[in-house]
């Protein structure tokens, strides 16, 4: 019986000031409520910065968070077979090189995987284009200029590889230094400025409910009046039991503010987002780069055979 009464207790003690702010809630929805506390304007501003720096996060975060998925950039009309998945474009130049016949080509072409599955990304799936390209022109081979095209494509092929491999690492770099750094602060430190936000409303409900108590004890339907004033509150009639739970609330209401107001100072003052930011150009300027460097190694190879191709032509 003792172990139920002590539940009892607890339970009212834990839902008494669910119960007060909702009361009170409700009656400022319904207009009831005479005063609100109002917040300091500098709080009020940090609301407002913090409210738009989660916006930030939420709006890259939608778009960046593809940098987590591998075929972001695959063309959906592309059907490619789990053989054409098998191996890398290096690994089929290989056994093409080594091929005795045009069964031995394709057998190439469509060998099993050697391991996981190649990745489905533009580059990679322009690199398998490339190659099988290259060997269906080779099938025929009584023409120049059909060897230096299957010659030009192989070669490209086996680049594409290259900058879809350089794209994937890049991939990585982004959801490991931007990707998680935002979604920490987003989740973390943004997280827990609203919540301590939300403790501030708590605090200011329950103030505004004590008052309104200490005015006029119960509470009224929307239409009835009040039977004391508002600056009664300050009357020297107040009970001692009021007014001590008016300034406890209020003592509770400005420390709530104080460390809502740190806590959304701190995640306005870190510098994580914009250090974050720099890693993520950062990667995408070495993807580049290495991208520019693959495809500009190629470059004069395929302009020789080019060259090669057209002076018979033009003689």
């Amino acid at each position: 019986m003792d172990k139920v009464q002590a539940f009892g207790k607890t339970f009212t003690a834990s839902f008494s000031p669910f119960a007060t702010r909702t009361q009170q809630y409700v009656k400022e929805q319904f207009g009831q409520a005479e005063d609100k506390t109002e917040l300091p304007p500098s709080y009020i501003e940090l609301e407002k910065k913090v409210d738009a720096l989660k916006l930030a996060h939420q709006k890259m975060l939608q778009v960046t968070s593809q940098y987590s998925n591998e075929a972001y950039d695959y063309p959906p009309n592309i059907r490619e077979s789990f053989n054409d998945l098998g191996r890398t474009i290096t690994e089929k130049v290989h056994l093409l090189s080594s091929a005795t016949s045009s069964g031995d080509a394709q057998t190439a072409l469509t060998a099993p995987p050697s391991a996981k599955p190649q990745p489905k990304t533009f580059n990679h799936a322009i690199a398998r284009a490339a190659l099988a390209s290259s060997h269906a022109i080779q099938q025929n081979p009584d023409s120049k200029g059909e060897d230096a095209l299957a010659k030009a494509l192989e070669g490209f092929a086996l680049a594409e590889e290259k900058v879809g491999e350089a794209r994937l690492y890049q991939d990585e770099q982004i959801q490991n230094r931007f990707l998680a750094g935002w979604t920490t602060t987003l989740n973390v430190n943004l997280g827990a400025a609203n919540r301590a936000r939300k403790s501030v409303e708590n605090s200011r409900l329950l103030l505004d409910a004590a008052k309104a108590r200490a005015k006029a004890p119960g509470w009224n339907l929307p239409g009835q009046a009040s039977n004391r004033k508002a600056e009664d509150i300050d009357e020297p009639g107040l009970s001692e039991e009021a007014r001590i739970e008016i300034e406890q609330a209020e003592d509770e209401f400005v420390a709530q503010t104080e460390e809502a107001e740190d806590k959304m100072k701190n995640v306005l003052d870190t510098p994580e987002p914009l250090r974050n930011l720099a890693s993520l150009l950062m990667a995408q300027m070495e993807y580049h780069k290495k991208a520019y460097e693959i495809l500009n190694e190629l470059a004069p190879a395929v302009e020789s055979l080019q060259v090669d191709q057209e002076v018979p032509a033009q003689s």
